[in-house]
């Protein structure tokens, strides 16, 4: 029998990237949006011989946006969970809970039939190596700077903090991320960040830049002025909805997959090789202390980096391998 790119693609997430066992049970959580992915990884994990659960809510209104209560509980009775939808579920209780007892979680937030085959036929043994090596030196790092020809220059401390690898591979129990991935990432330490950065790839919630670039005015670990054209008013609407926190500087992340490119899926953006991206909002997840159901990435093309002045990317090009 033949199968599709797709298919494949689904292959590749419960066997390769999950590593499910036949005897392990796998939950898929759609919505109405993203039903076609949805059911199509649960053909597959039957199809391998899997214990099968589909699920189909509706689709949230923001991504960090709480599932229903209901479906949060039967999350802890699964092995292998994969969340296909069109808001992000990696920053919710409901993950991290289910996370906590031992459950493996896989995010697609967004995803699109070309993302999911594009991302997943990548090598993530090499995107897995690369991103471990990269997660160790920034949880040994105490400030990174940012700066790019757009006008982005911005300092963060990430003093005590941790980095985490999204290397595409959760095979160990409580594992958690997104698929496709490949990034490295951390949270900085509530109200240190300041300077300016421009997002002139992608914003979550936006989609790829159009026009004039987003630019984020950082005082005191807090986005206090977003300015641009419409897309900068938009994403200024979004955040009217919430307090200061949802302003946040919460996460640093560097691309690490080779395969992504910017497809105006922030699932995808922000693991293109040689971006980095800074997200505001909700940092929970990744050893902040902000709690807000609101996350969003923006996404810099062609950085310079540095980890405590020593040069690790130079204008998109990165100095490790």
């Amino acid at each position: 029998m033949k199968i599709s790119k797709l298919d494949k693609a689904s292959r590749i997430a419960i066997r390769n990237c999950m590593g499910a066992k036949k005897e392990e049970s796998v939950l898929i959580i759609t919505d109405e949006l993203k039903r076609k992915i949805g059911y199509n990884l649960y053909k597959n994990a039957l199809n391998l011989g899997h214990d099968a659960l589909y699920v189909e809510m509706k689709s949230r209104e923001m991504h960090g946006q709480e599932p229903p209560a209901q479906l949060s509980e039967l999350m802890k009775k699964f092995d292998v969970i994969l969340c296909p939808t069109t808001k992000s579920l990696t920053h919710t209780n409901a993950r991290r809970e289910a996370s906590a007892i031992g459950c493996r979680v896989a995010t697609f937030p967004g995803i699109t039939e070309d993302v999911m085959v594009r991302g997943l036929n990548a090598d993530y043994k090499k995107i897995a190596a690369l991103t471990i090596k990269l997660t160790d030196i920034l949880t040994n790092t105490n400030v990174v700077r940012v700066i790019a020809s757009n006008g982005t220059d911005i300092t963060m401390d990430i003093t005590g903090r941790k980095g985490i690898a999204s290397k595409g591979l959760f095979h160990a129990k409580g594992e958690s991320g997104n698929l496709p991935t490949g990034e490295a990432y951390i949270a900085p330490m509530e109200g240190t960040s300041n300077g300016i950065f421009v997002v002139d790839g992608s914003m979550a919630g936006i989609g790829v830049i159009k026009g004039k670039p987003i630019t984020f005015e950082v005082k005191d670990g807090f986005a206090v002025n977003i300015t641009g054209g419409a897309q900068a008013k938009k994403l200024n609407a979004v955040l009217s909805k919430y307090d200061m926190q949802a302003r946040n500087i919460a996460e640093f992340g560097i691309g690490t997959n080779d395969k992504a490119k910017l497809s105006g899926v922030l699932l995808e953006d922000e693991k293109v090789m040689g971006t980095i991206h800074i997200a505001i909002g909700d940092n929970k997840s990744m050893g902040g202390n902000v709690h807000i159901p609101i996350h969003l990435d923006g996404v810099v093309k062609k950085p310079t980096v540095y980890f405590d002045g020593k040069l690790i990317m130079k204008n998109g090009k990165l100095l490790i391998n």
